[in-house]
C-alpha cells in the first residue's frame, strides 16, 4: 500500500487555515479594488519562450517545466542526450508553470493591447511556482497577490503603491513593519560611479544576498563575477546607509554619486515619490530608503520595493518596482508599468507567529442545532433558514445521534452555540440555548436566538 505524501515545498490547508487564508485574501483583495484595480486571471502554465530570459540567470534556473504531453523522448538522438540540458530542454519540453505574476501579465497586454484603456490596472491573486531548496517561509508552492498599473510612467503610481502597502498591513494588524524603498537608476548610478559602468545587474543580483549572506561574502561574489579591487573598494560607502533618516540618505547619495547623471534621476524620483506621499497625507509612515536594497529580477528599472515583518525570521512579505520594458519582450517596446505583490503565504506565517489573526478569522458554523428526534427537525430547519437568512454560519446535525456525539461534534469544531431541541422545546416552541464557551443554558424563542448570536 502506497503511503500518501506531499511534493516538498508545498503544503495542505485546512478549513481553519484556508478561513484565515480568506480573511488576508479578502483583506487584500479590498485595498486593490479601493484603489480602482480590477480583477485579472491568466493560466497556470505559460510557453517556456514566454518565462525564460525575464528574471536573470537564476530566475531562469528556478522554472518549473513541464514535459511534452506523450512520447515526448521518441525523436531524442544521443547527440541530443550529450548536448548538455539547456539545449536538450526546448526539445522535450515547451511549457512552464508560471514563477510570478508580472509577465503573463506583461504578456496578457501585449496580446490585448487593443481592448485595453490605458493606463491599465490589474490585480490578480493566483499560485507561482520556483523550483526552490525548500526552507522556512520559502515554498515551491505559493500564492502572490499582484497589482499592476502599466501605460504610465507618472511618479503618482509609485505612491498609491506606497499608501496600499500600508493600508494593507494596518488592515491585517501587522504594525510593526518596515517598507524599503530604491531606485534601479541608483544601482546603475553606484556601478557607474565604481568603475563598473553597465554591470548594475552583476552588482544587483550579489547586493540582493546581502541579508542573507552578509557583505564579505557579497563582496566575493562580486570578485567571482569580475569586479576589481579598486571597484569593490569603491563600493564600500554603500554599506554605511543602515538605520538612517530618510534625508539624511538622500543627502549622502547625492554627494557620492554626483557624477553620475543616471544616478541623480533616480534619487530625484525617490524624493518626489516620497514628496508626492506626504502630499496624500500618510500618517507614521514607516518608509526606510536602503541604498543596498536590489531585488534580484533583471526587469526592474526604476524604484524598487520590499516589505519586511519587524520581530520575525521570515523573509520580505511583499515587494515590487517599476519595469519600463518588458511589454518589449514580447513586441510593444516603451510601455512603462510598476507594480507590488504580496506573498500571501509568508503574510500567514507572519500572523500565526504573532498570533495576529482575529479571534473570528478562523471561526467557521457559529450555531449547531441539534434535534433529538424526527419531530424535532420540524422545528430545526425552519430555524436553521431563519439564522442563514441573518447571515448566521450556521448547520444543524444531520443525523439522529446520542446528545453526548452530537455535543462533541461541537466542541470538536470549537462552535460557540448549540441550539438543543427536545419534545419539550416542540411543544411550548421555547427552545435550549447552549453557550458552548461558559456552559449557560437558557430558554429563548427562535427570534431570540438570531438576536443573541449576532
Amino acid at each position: 500500500m502506497q503511503k500518501p505524501s506531499l511534493p516538498k515545498g508545498t503544503r495542505d490547508f485546512g478549513p481553519e487555515q484556508m478561513r484565515k487564508r480568506l480573511f488576508i485574501f479578502d483583506t487584500i483583495r479590498r485595498t486593490f479594488q479601493r484603489f480602482g484595480f480590477q480583477p485579472l486571471e491568466t493560466p497556470s502554465m505559460e510557453n517556456l519562450s514566454t518565462l525564460t530570459g525575464k528574471y536573470g540567470d537564476e530566475g531562469d534556473q528556478l522554472l518549473f517545466k513541464i514535459l511534452n504531453s506523450g512520447d515526448f523522448a521518441a525523436t531524442l538522438t544521443e547527440l541530443d542526450l550529450a548536448s548538455g540540458s539547456k539545449k536538450l530542454t526546448p526539445k522535450i519540453s515547451e511549457k512552464g508553470l508560471r514563477y510570478d505574476l508580472t509577465v503573463p501579465f506583461a504578456r496578457y497586454v501585449v496580446m490585448n493591447r487593443n481592448n485595453l484603456t490605458m493606463p491599465f490596472k490589474r490585480y490578480q491573486m493566483q499560485p507561482v511556482w520556483r523550483a526552490d531548496r525548500p526552507q522556512k517561509g520559502r515554498y515551491r508552492e505559493f500564492y502572490q497577490c499582484d497589482a499592476d498599473v502599466v501605460g504610465t510612467d507618472s511618479l503618482i503610481c509609485e505612491a498609491e503603491i506606497i499608501l496600499m502597502i500600508h493600508e494593507v498591513f494596518r488592515n491585517l494588524n501587522i504594525q510593526d513593519f518596515t517598507l524599503k524603498l530604491n531606485n534601479r537608476k541608483v544601482l546603475a548610478g553606484i556601478a557607474e560611479v565604481i568603475g563598473a559602468p553597465g554591470q548594475e545587474g552583476l552588482l544587483s543580483v550579489a547586493i540582493d544576498k546581502l541579508d542573507k549572506i552578509g557583505k564579505e561574502k557579497v563582496l566575493d561574489e562580486l570578485r567571482e563575477r569580475g569586479f576589481t579591487e579598486e571597484a569593490i573598494v569603491n563600493l564600500d560607502p554603500l554599506f554605511g546607509f543602515m538605520n538612517q533618516e530618510v534625508s539624511q540618505v538622500v543627502d549622502q547619495l547625492q554627494t557620492w554619486l554626483v557624477s553620475s547623471e543616471t544616478a541623480c534621476q533616480g534619487i530625484t524620483e525617490l524624493k518626489e515619490t516620497l514628496e508626492l506621499v506626504s502630499q496624500y497625507g500618510l500618517a507614521d509612515s514607516r518608509v526606510e530608503l536602503d541604498p543596498t536594497l536590489a531585488r534580484g529580477l533583471s526587469y526592474y528599472t526604476g524604484a524598487i520595493f520590499e516589505v519586511k515583518a519587524n520581530g520575525v525570521s521570515i523573509g520580505s512579505v511583499s515587494g515590487g518596482g517599476r519595469y519600463d520594458n518588458l511589454t518589449g519582450a514580447f513586441g510593444m517596446p516603451g510601455l512603462s508599468g510598476v507594480g507590488i505583490s504580496f506573498g500571501v503565504d509568508r503574510i500567514y506565517d507572519v500572523m500565526e507567529e504573532l498570533n495576529l489573526f482575529p479571534a473570528n478569522a478562523g471561526q467557521g458554523t457559529q450555531v449547531l442545532i441539534i434535534p433529538f428526534d424526527l419531530e424535532a427537525r420540524g422545528v430545526a430547519l425552519p430555524l436553521l433558514s431563519k439564522l442563514r437568512a441573518a447571515n448566521v454560519v450556521s448547520e444543524v446535525y444531520p443525523d439522529l445521534a446520542k446528545v453526548k456525539k452530537m455535543m462533541d461534534y461541537a466542541n470538536a469544531k470549537a462552535i460557540p452555540y448549540v441550539v438543543l431541541i427536545g419534545s419539550e422545546e416542540v411543544q411550548t416552541g421555547i427552545l435550549s440555548l447552549k453557550n458552548m464557551l461558559t456552559g449557560e443554558q437558557t430558554k429563548v424563542t427562535p427570534d431570540e436566538i438570531v438576536q443573541v448570536v449576532q
